[in-house]
């Protein structure tokens, strides 16, 4: 465990956006094979960096020398860096490329955090001691990044928000690996490894933070019941083998599980929430016919199959953006953080790059975009409410800093 302190041309008829002048400075490295390095800095120097988030492929990030070099380029900053199902730049998508995206605040102090999911029991423990390291009464914003095959997202976030204020909110993800579905790589201040968790605080009253975490998917066919089910791994849906009932419905498509699985995701929803949550697979084991998901399948809680066209995702990002702007008081910010959930992409396949271009148009010209898609992601429904594990969804969070 290691934790450290840093003080201090579409017509778009949506919310006022408002124009205040930022303390933050954010500016933007990315590295390819084809041409290495490449940058768009505005910082007056890299060194004035306080975090940088590095999002790669898989086999890009494995390399430590990445690692050694963008250590170099900011010497003063920690570095975030995560394996992604692919890299998010302004309105492009990559593959097997680096982003990273710098940032200097001028009243923000951050504090960051790293675990490995093993050294501390489960994902409930994680983030239990996530939250109590990072909390304080000036916390303002947590930003945390999960290894993608070891963590359950659900109990991570019920384990983060049990000990956090509700003020707090809580956003981020979990690190993908393509569709591969294999080895996913974390790393805070060291180069990446399998099996982590990284976590950054926000610390001031000056940092106006923003999210939107929106779906876009349709419910289809009957709402079962979950009979049988252990945390994340499903075994039964009305008595009967989950695993047959699904393959029934993919057909063909049965055949290219799991990963055909995140074209026909599950929707629960319980009880005790009016809140639906949309789960994807993450592999199949046929010797018990069962389901693992990145998040709870909680037994007695009902399942529905669902799918989405790709106008409606595109709608859903720019709903998630409309909603980031309005946590942030319609302030325009100068970094949005964007994950969502690699099943999204598959779906709308060459018009992937459009939910992109749909929060740039809600967000205007000026905000510096990064992100991955992810194997999950974290954020809660609404201000105000706890963090919840979704699948499927554009989360989006917003910075920016601003004088009362």
């Amino acid at each position: 465990m290691s934790v450290s302190l840093l003080g201090c041309a579409l017509f778009y008829t949506g919310p006022f956006i408002r124009r205040e002048v930022s303390a933050m400075k954010v500016s933007q490295r990315n590295w390819s094979p084809e041409n290495g390095w490449s940058s768009s800095s505005s910082l007056e120097t890299d060194s004035q960096a306080q975090l940088v988030l590095a999002f790669a492929g898989r086999s890009i990030l494995g390399e430590n020398s990445h690692y050694d070099e963008l250590k170099a380029f900011y010497p003063n900053a920690h570095i975030l860096s995560c394996s992604t199902a692919g890299e998010i730049e302004d309105t492009h998508i990559t593959d097997e490329t680096i982003i990273a995206t710098a940032v200097f605040f001028k009243d923000t102090a951050l504090r960051v955090l790293q675990l490995h999911i093993d050294d501390v029991g489960d994902s409930h423990m994680a983030g239990e001691k996530i939250a109590e390291q990072l909390n304080s009464d000036d916390l303002s914003h947590v930003f945390i990044i999960s290894d993608g095959q070891h963590t359950n997202g659900t109990k991570l976030a019920k384990g983060m928000s049990s000990r956090l204020s509700r003020k707090v909110h809580i956003t981020g993800g979990l690190a993908g690996n393509g569709v591969l579905f294999k080895c996913t790589l974390v790393g805070l201040d060291a180069p990446p490894e399998e099996g982590n968790i990284a976590a950054v605080g926000f610390y001031g009253e000056k940092l106006k933070v923003g999210f939107g975490s929106v779906g876009g998917w349709d419910s289809f066919g009957p709402e079962r019941l979950i009979t049988k089910s252990r945390d994340n791994i499903l075994y039964e849906l009305d008595y009967k083998s989950a695993l047959t009932l699904y393959k029934d419905y993919l057909g063909d498509k049965a055949n290219d599980l799991p990963g055909s699985g995140l074209l026909f995701p599950l929707c629960i929803r319980t009880e005790k929430s009016s809140k639906p949550l949309v789960r994807t697979i993450l592999s199949v084991n046929e010797e018990d016919q069962s389901m693992s998901f990145a998040g709870d399948m909680p037994q007695g809680a009902y399942a529905r199959l669902m799918k989405a066209s790709s106008d409606s995702l595109i709608e859903g990002a720019r709903k998630a953006a409309v909603a980031s702007l309005e946590g942030s008081q319609n302030i325009r910010p100068d970094l949005a953080i964007l994950i969502s959930c690699v099943g999204r992409r598959l779906v709308m396949r060459q018009r992937v790059e459009e939910e992109i271009e749909a929060i740039r148009e809600v967000l205007g010209n000026n905000t510096v975009i990064t992100g991955f898609y992810s194997y999950g992601e974290l954020a809660p429904f609404n201000p105000g409410l706890a963090c919840e594990f979704h699948n499927q969804t554009m989360t989006i969070t917003t910075f920016g800093e601003y004088d009362e």
